[in-house]
């Protein structure tokens, strides 16, 4: 499948336009238009990423791979941002989450950083293969046997099968009981969707989690980083859990439906397996669109542009796996020399284990549904209108819907039988009360009952 670049008219950041603007309906409904005129002005160009936060975006894959690789000249510390520490960022600034800094191994430097990275890298180092993708497919029979029974054989994948399946797995591993899972994935994905509060819901989750584990360590992601000999700060464990969690669950959204859509589209030839579909997203449609913010610690000269001191540098992941000079020996290129991951000391640690996630959720929901197909040819699928990220904004597919079955049905892990709880006092007529109504229970709260057969 090729990309199909329309760059008539007046393209995004034509100079009479100002910046190129990487937001809004006209972006994110051809982001390619505006990455072909942004290479026109060479390997780098002044580019808007939200209104009044101007940042320059590297979009030739060689400059971009020098700058990831050079930590001793770019560095990751946004602190440094210039025109934040003079008070020429709006305070409201939707790039501000995504931008701002955060005592994380992605913001960090030097030796801070390798203490915090070594502490994540050998973390996700434990988790097991087979366990990871058992996980995965009993996440996705979950949902998807929540959405292929009792109705037309319609369902929207994005919404129902790839945004939640990434929150089920991470809460897992993460060791979230119910109560605490369930506002995990609020906040998670009240950030994505700019929830007000959301923030604190996800922070005040984090905080409830790491002092659980204090009393009731177990053998989870969030044990293990409190537990690591580079003795973190449970400020420090915090940190890296939101960057693990939003760094993981949002891309793998987008990869496994973008990787949905291109497998299930007429264009992709039937001998190819899912894992290549996979490797097609991550080179033509990065997750990451546009991120890892650079500072250069003095001003340097990039093809006749200089990027001057302090000032935000952004990689363009989507333009520079795409970039004409590459795709030409691109086939001589190693499957996995594309930037989606980043590159450099700040590369994802995470890598192998999202690869393998993305494949068995793709692989998981066409053997379960053989007659899958998209209601929407691909080249007329929407994109979300942001930089960060290129996902869809809907998949929508029909199926042969399928019968209603136990709830149970299809559990990998069996759960051992529960003791009966003892039974409570009758209340007196004194003590009755009318019984409240029961909270209702959250994502990660229903697919652990299910998980029980409740």
């Amino acid at each position: 499948m090729q990309q199909h670049h329309d760059t008539q008219g007046i393209p995004p950041g034509c100079p009479a336009h100002g910046n190129a603007k990487l937001y809004g309906p006209e972006f994110g409904s051809n982001p390619e238009a505006t990455y072909a005129y942004l290479r026109s002005l060479g390997p780098s160009a002044p580019v808007d990423v939200a209104p009044d936060v101007e940042v320059t975006l590297v979009t030739g894959y060689e400059a971009a791979l020098g700058i990831l690789q050079n930590s001793a000249t770019f560095v990751r510390d946004s602190r440094r941002w210039s025109a934040l520490r003079e008070g020429r960022v709006p305070e409201d600034s939707p790039a501000l989450p995504m931008m701002g800094y955060r005592p994380n191994a992605l913001f960090s430097d030097g030796a801070a950083h390798a203490r915090l990275r070594q502490a994540v890298t050998d973390s996700l180092a434990t988790v097991n293969e087979r366990q990871l993708v058992r996980q995965t497919q009993q996440s996705a029979a979950y949902l998807i046997g929540n959405f292929s029974t009792d109705r037309l054989g319609q369902a929207d994948l994005m919404a129902e099968y790839a945004q939640p399946l990434p929150l089920l797995v991470f809460s897992d591993l993460f060791g979230c009981p119910p109560e605490i899972g369930d506002r995990v994935i609020a906040g998670i994905s009240g950030i994505f969707n700019g929830t007000p509060g959301a923030d604190e819901t996800l922070g005040t989750a984090l905080a409830e989690l790491i002092a659980l584990k204090h009393r009731r360590p177990g053998a989870d992601l969030t044990t293990r980083l409190m537990e690591h000999a580079a003795g973190l700060t449970d400020e420090e464990v915090l940190h890296q859990l939101v960057t693990l969690l939003s760094g993981g669950t949002a891309p793998l959204a987008a990869a496994i439906g973008t990787s949905s859509a291109i497998y299930l589209s007429e264009d992709w030839p039937t001998a190819l397996p899912v894992e290549d579909a996979v490797s097609h997203t991550l080179w033509n449609y990065a997750p990451i669109a546009n991120y890892a913010g650079h500072y250069p610690i003095h001003d340097v000269e990039l093809g006749g542009r200089t990027l001057k001191a302090n000032h935000p540098v952004l990689i363009s992941f989507a333009a520079a796996n795409t970039d004409p000079k590459l795709t030409e020996h691109r086939e001589q290129l190693s499957g996995k020399a594309h930037l989606a991951f980043g590159a450099g000391p700040h590369a994802c640690p995470a890598k192998d284990p999202a690869f393998m996630i993305a494949v068995t959720a793709v692989e998981t929901l066409i053997n379960r549904l053989p007659d899958l197909q998209v209601r929407v040819p691909f080249k007329d699928l929407t994109w979300v209108p942001t930089p960060w990220s290129r996902s869809l904004v809907t998949l929508p597919v029909q199926f042969t819907p399928r019968p209603a079955t136990p709830a149970a049905s299809g559990n990998a892990h069996p759960q051992a039988p529960q003791p009966s709880a003892p039974t409570a006092p009758r209340p007196t007529a004194a003590t009755s009360r009318p019984a409240a109504a029961p909270h209702p229970k959250g994502l990660w709260s229903r697919f652990l009952a299910w998980t029980r057969g409740e």
